[in-house]
């Protein structure tokens, strides 16, 4: 059996070393955002092997903007769903940690528990803006390589990224060697956020001889690129971590504003999902099937 229904069939090895493993097979792992549980299994079935959970889709989800608002709680309700429902690796948007060290030990054993496989930590100050907005500001590079040493000390699979915002304010130097110093300190990859050029791209993955991740945000700092031109680049692994997200919330406004209209949605079921195509999304006959041979199996 392929899928993942409760109390059976879960994943022998753990998540972080599944994630590793993807990441060392190569050429490049592609980590489409999934911001549910529905979302994930859409893009199990699409081919993907792991997926992304990003703090400004969460964030979106609750209504609330991505300056670092949410908690380990909140984060750890979404892994869950995410994890349970697909039985993929999960990377997991960490912001700052959530503090100083301790906080980050925390962080790394909670999101472990609730089946991540993966978390970037970044080096901003709270409140943490999106990557790809202006005057971010960053805490030492020793105060952030603290956090990775905190978080290596406390994981057991977790597999950890050190992303870094200091491109836009240190330059291509500064964002080299605080990745560089938070290499030493124990991160197994690097993401360089909000690079504007292929040529920066290029240049970092020259100078830093560690597993790269990119990130593909739409209407960002960023050029579009695919992922096979991030691999071209020398980068492991690609996120796109809020499109899913952005489509969902276009086609959230379509329906409400054609209810309001037009007094109901019938216009629009052409571009609906169907039951049947929800049912097999989601596994329901595979549930109800689990469900009755329980029941068969009891003594009358």
């Amino acid at each position: 059996m392929s899928t993942y229904l409760i109390g059976a069939d879960q994943p022998a090895t753990p998540a972080g070393e599944r994630f590793a493993a993807l990441v060392r097979r190569g050429p490049i792992l592609p980590l489409p955002g999934a911001y549910n549980g529905l979302a994930a299994l859409q893009a199990k079935r699409a081919g993907f092997e792991a997926v992304y959970l990003s703090g400004a889709a969460m964030s979106a989800s609750m209504g609330l903007p991505d300056l670092g608002i949410i908690t380990i709680d909140d984060v750890c309700f979404f892994i869950r769903q995410i994890s349970r429902a697909a039985g993929l690796p999960v990377l997991v948007d960490g912001d700052t940690g959530y503090g100083e060290a301790l906080n980050v030990m925390h962080m790394v054993r909670a999101f472990e528990e609730a089946g991540a496989a993966a978390v970037h930590i970044e080096d901003q100050v709270l409140p943490k803006k999106c990557g790809h907005l202006s005057d971010k500001k960053l805490v030492p590079a020793a105060e952030m390589a603290a956090k990775i040493a905190a978080a290596a000390r406390a994981r057991r699979h977790l597999y950890i990224i050190a992303r870094t915002d200091a491109a836009a304010s240190e330059g291509l130097e500064g964002a080299v060697a605080r990745a560089r110093c938070y290499l030493d300190a124990g991160a197994d990859a690097i993401f360089p956020e909000a690079l504007t050029d292929a040529e920066m791209f290029r240049e970092f993955a020259r100078r830093i001889g560690a597993p790269l991740l990119a990130n593909m945000t739409e209407f960002g700092r960023t050029p579009y690129f695919t992922a096979d031109e991030f691999r071209a680049m020398g980068y492991r692994m690609v996120i796109w971590p809020v499109s899913a997200l952005r489509i969902a919330a276009r086609a959230h406004e379509r329906l409400y504003e054609r209810i309001a209209r037009e007094g109901g949605p019938h216009t629009l079921i052409g571009e609906m999902q169907t039951r049947q195509e929800l049912y097999e999304t989601i596994r329901y006959g595979e549930y109800e099937a689990l469900d009755a041979s329980i029941v068969k199996s009891l003594p009358p």
